[in-house]
């Protein structure tokens, strides 16, 4: 697009919210996976007992796990969204990609135009030395 056009209000809002969601689900992800990674180490001891700690964190785990589960999921709808709002809003390109299809469309039928008057002329004279042929015979 050689120029930039300035997009309506309600469209420039969504467009906020999806950057919104992407930045809120990326952070997500790694906030939940640098908060496994810190589980996973082995602190000194503490007054809860190694096996409640264990199951402790292993629950924290999960849900960090299930968590990440969340936003990569709420990022493939994120990118969903972006693919439909690209085709429902991105008029500019489907009627250059139309006027394009027409031009191809028109070059195709103007060669064959060509080719069939080229044929037609073709046939006109063999016809014609045909009939020729046939009229000046003596076996007529």
């Amino acid at each position: 697009m050689a120029q930039q056009r300035a997009l309506p209000q309600s469209k420039e809002t969504l467009l906020q919210s999806y950057n919104k969601r992407l930045k809120d689900d990326v952070k997500s992800v790694m906030d939940n996976f640098t908060e496994i990674i810190k589980s996973a180490k082995i602190e000194d001891e503490t007054q809860v007992s190694r096996a409640t700690q264990g199951e402790q964190d292993n629950y924290e785990m999960h849900v960090r796990a299930a968590n990440i589960v969340r936003a990569g999921e709420s990022l493939m709808k994120l990118v969903s969204d972006l693919k439909q709002f690209l085709i429902l809003n991105d008029f500019p390109s489907v009627n250059e990609a139309i006027d394009q299809r027409n031009q191809q469309l028109r070059a195709l039928q103007e060669e064959c135009d060509r080719k069939l008057i080229a044929l037609r002329d073709e046939v006109s004279i063999d016809l014609y030395e045909l009939e020729e042929e046939y009229y000046s015979s003596r076996y007529r």
